[in-house]
């Protein structure tokens, strides 16, 4: 079932900033914001953390860069890394 909510121009923009990608639907970004949230790590702290880092297009955009390189199997070990590093 679909269903319609209102939103004011504001909310609205702050909606788009949040947009990973230009067709991503605003469905999407609060299933994203609701997802991120869990009473079990409901402390203000953390809370505020989190809406910090979603409200950050460019991080949110390198998160999902990321998780596609990781998709695709484009990653190193820790043991790699330290081997490339010489640590």
């Amino acid at each position: 079932m679909v269903t319609t909510i209102q939103v004011d121009e504001k909310l609205k923009a702050r909606l788009d900033s949040l947009k990973i990608h230009r067709r991503e639907t605003y469905n999407d970004i609060i299933l994203r914001l609701v997802g991120s949230f869990s009473p079990k790590n409901a402390d203000r702290e953390s809370l505020m953390e989190t809406i910090e880092v979603m409200s950050d297009p460019e991080t949110m955009k390198e998160i999902a860069r990321a998780l596609e390189d990781y998709e695709k199997g484009n990653w190193i070990t820790l043991e790699q890394l330290k081997r490339e590093l010489r640590l």
